[in-house]
């Protein structure tokens, strides 16, 4: 059984992309936990549930992150959780027909933005009682058992949000997780996907009330641990 919390009063929690999808319902689902929750977004006016504190952040600007975790620690007094959810899908194209400079704002959002607010994220989490991130990956980041079709660069930022999970559990004291929300009907996934955004943000949330002793370096889906 895995040790959770059942309540996050008094936790603090940041949820990248937080203004539509997947996102959108992590953080509230987070605030119906009574966690004190940031919604990262790119533009200020945009909409995120109520009660949830919106926050500028571009993960894609470094200068961005730094002041977003700044504000966040000096009003809330620390951090968490962090949810690494913001992310861009991309063409389904192969690689040889892939535009470099899409390629590059892919794995800018998807890889290097998550590492870089790891990167500055850690210290305050690692000075919270039980520092927990989420990484949200995609079933195409799977290397053991490939989904088939294209999207090189979206394929490679979720292996490699797969990697960074790993690099982290090594290497710090927090609990660290990848989740694959499963083909989820948001903008990036499509009218036609099965699942709903509140479907696709509920083992985001489950992974979020992990306690000390819980999992820590492993992918998980539908609150089941899956293989890379």
């Amino acid at each position: 059984m895995v040790e959770r919390y059942d309540s996050l009063e008094g936790q603090v929690a940041l949820v990248t992309g937080a203004n539509r999808g997947i996102g959108f319902e992590t953080a509230r689902g987070l605030n119906e936990l009574d966690a004190t929750v940031y919604g990262g977004v790119r533009d200020a006016a945009n909409e995120v549930p109520d009660g949830v504190r919106p926050v500028e952040i571009d993960v894609t600007d470094e200068s961005s992150v730094v002041a977003a975790i700044e504000e966040i620690t000096a009003e809330a007094g620390g951090l968490d959780v962090l949810v690494n959810n913001a992310g861009v899908g991309g063409s389904g194209v192969t690689l040889d027909e892939l535009d470099t400079a899409e390629m590059d704002a892919i794995l800018d959002t998807n890889l290097r933005g998550p590492m870089v607010l790891c990167k500055h994220a850690i210290p305050h989490l690692e000075d919270a009682e039980n520092g927990r991130i989420v990484n949200v990956s995609s079933g195409l980041g799977v290397l053991s058992n490939p989904i088939e079709g294209d999207h090189p660069a979206y394929r490679v930022s979720k292996a490699g949000l797969n990697g960074l999970t790993v690099s982290l559990d090594v290497s710090h004291d927090l609990i660290v997780n990848s989740v694959d929300p499963g083909w989820v009907a948001t903008d990036l996934g499509g009218e036609q996907a099965p699942r709903s955004p509140e479907k696709g943000a509920e083992t985001s949330v489950w992974l979020s009330t992990f306690a000390e002793g819980a999992p820590s370096g492993h992918f998980w889906k539908d609150e089941e641990r899956i293989d890379y």
